[in-house]
């Protein structure tokens, strides 16, 4: 599962950087969070435009269902099954780009903060799909069961895209299980940092 995302303000990312950059460059008054991003929060985003090339954006993060209840992630096992990212998943794909992601390991009544990302790499990019509510887009991350060197904090981890998949996402020609099934697997090493 993945709850909480962290863009560092000072990100030495020259990749992330530029997507900011570009964003407040096409809208100076965008509202966009940086530093630790939570479900509702607008944040930036990479998806198709209009003509089909990869460009910034910002969304909200969390799908609301008519309940009220908010989906921020949801299952790359299972997502092309679920008619609500069913849409998503085979034309709506989009890339989350983040400095780590946050998760929680329960210890007995305590819960320690780890800040996750993939070994030697500044920035990662998290599989996302998203779809259009009350006029404005709104992204889910995608989920999968734990690489080995960070199962023991959670059984949930958000699809890390490596560099050489994250264009094969967002081509929508690709069936996005040949793309995921090939991101899932674990030739990326994570390290983690404990916060607390």
């Amino acid at each position: 599962m993945c709850g909480r995302y962290y863009i560092a303000d000072d990100d030495s990312s020259l990749e992330l950087q530029s997507i900011i950059a570009k964003i407040q460059h096409r809208n100076p008054a965008v509202m966009m969070k940086t530093g630790e991003i939570r479900p509702t929060d607008i944040a930036p985003v990479i998806a198709n435009n209009s003509g089909l090339a990869p460009t910034p954006f910002v969304m909200k993060w969390g799908y609301t269902l008519p309940n009220g209840q908010l989906l921020f992630n949801s299952r790359s096992e299972t997502a092309s099954t679920k008619p609500i990212f069913r849409d998503g998943m085979a034309q709506r794909r989009c890339l989350i780009p983040a400095s780590n992601y946050s998760e929680w390991e329960k210890r007995g009544v305590q819960k320690v903060k780890y800040a996750i990302r993939p070994s030697g790499s500044p920035a990662l990019f998290m599989a996302g799909i998203y779809r259009i509510e009350s006029g404005k887009p709104v992204f889910s991350i995608l989920t999968r069961s734990p690489a080995d060197s960070i199962a023991f904090i959670q059984d949930r981890m958000p699809v890390i895209l490596p560099s050489e998949a994250k264009a094969d996402w967002l081509n929508i020609r690709n069936r996005a299980e040949d793309v995921l099934r090939a991101a899932v697997m674990d030739y990326l090493p994570y390290i983690s940092f404990c916060l607390r």
